[in-house]
């Protein structure tokens, strides 16, 4: 029998960075829940995004490909309008579309630095400001901002990451204190390293120096894969975490424990 305080029957979610990884991972799972799920990403990414439209689809459920960039406040504004529009209503934004460079602190520039910021923590921003604004008039919302185990522990040549990954976590706990007299929580996700293309991509090591490193600093001694941070996503979204915010959920395979 299923538990009812986890089920998203008649929700509508809308996942940023969902054509692959993390993002397509959560927005498949939100829909095994029930929830009906706007898929949206870069434009660059539209044909794996409706990929992933047509496995929520084969589910039975509702959903539709949008274009949005982060990176473009005018995009995310109309891109929310059209989620409301399309869909009837929005309930649970999951704040995932961000990137990573690494690079020693001494080398990265103005435009390396504004790229992972600009991209992680104010993306993540003023899509929670958009989708904040409905929230509010149906009186009920859960934002899910996809944080790191980086924003609370440091790791080398990755200054700017840590540094977007850190704010977003406590950009997490001012919204979830001026929104929840709204009906809406605020919470973030911490994945540990996740076996994701934008990961591998930026990561130069053979995968006998990725593995030596996990065995070394990681519990459970590999990456981790996308689907085991789903739960944790259903529960934030869920009416189950209605006492549940300003809370950063790390989900990192020990790797803070240690």
């Amino acid at each position: 029998m299923s538990y009812p305080g986890l089920n998203l029957d008649g929700q509508v979610a809308l996942v940023t960075g969902s054509a692959r990884g993390i993002g397509a991972a959560l927005a498949f799972g939100l829909a095994q829940a029930g929830a009906d799920v706007a898929v949206s990403d870069i434009p660059q990414k539209l044909d794996e995004a409706r990929g992933i439209q047509s496995q929520i689809e084969g589910l039975d459920r509702t959903s539709a490909t949008y274009a949005l960039d982060v990176l473009n406040l005018a995009n995310i504004r109309e891109s929310v309008a059209a989620v409301v529009r399309d869909f009837g209503r929005l309930d649970i934004l999951v704040n995932n579309a961000g990137i990573r460079r690494r690079q020693a602190a001494l080398e990265v520039t103005e435009e390396d630095w504004d790229a992972v910021v600009d991209t992680n923590l104010k993306g993540a921003f003023f899509c929670a400001q958009a989708a904040a604004r409905p929230m509010i008039d149906q009186g009920y919302g859960r934002i899910i901002n996809i944080s790191s185990q980086l924003a609370v522990v440091a790791r080398e040549d990755r200054a700017a990451y840590c540094s977007s990954k850190a704010g977003v976590a406590n950009l997490t706990r001012v919204l979830a204190l001026e929104w929840i007299k709204y009906g809406i929580t605020v919470n973030a996700i911490g994945p540990g390293p996740t076996t994701t293309p934008g990961l591998q991509e930026a990561d130069p090591r053979s995968p006998s120096e990725v593995q030596q490193d996990m065995s070394a600093n990681m519990p459970l001694g590999r990456r981790m894969e996308p689907e085991e941070l789903v739960g944790a996503a259903i529960y934030l979204a869920s009416p189950s975490s209605s006492a549940t915010t300003g809370h950063l959920l790390i989900v990192d395979g020990g790797w803070t424990a240690i």
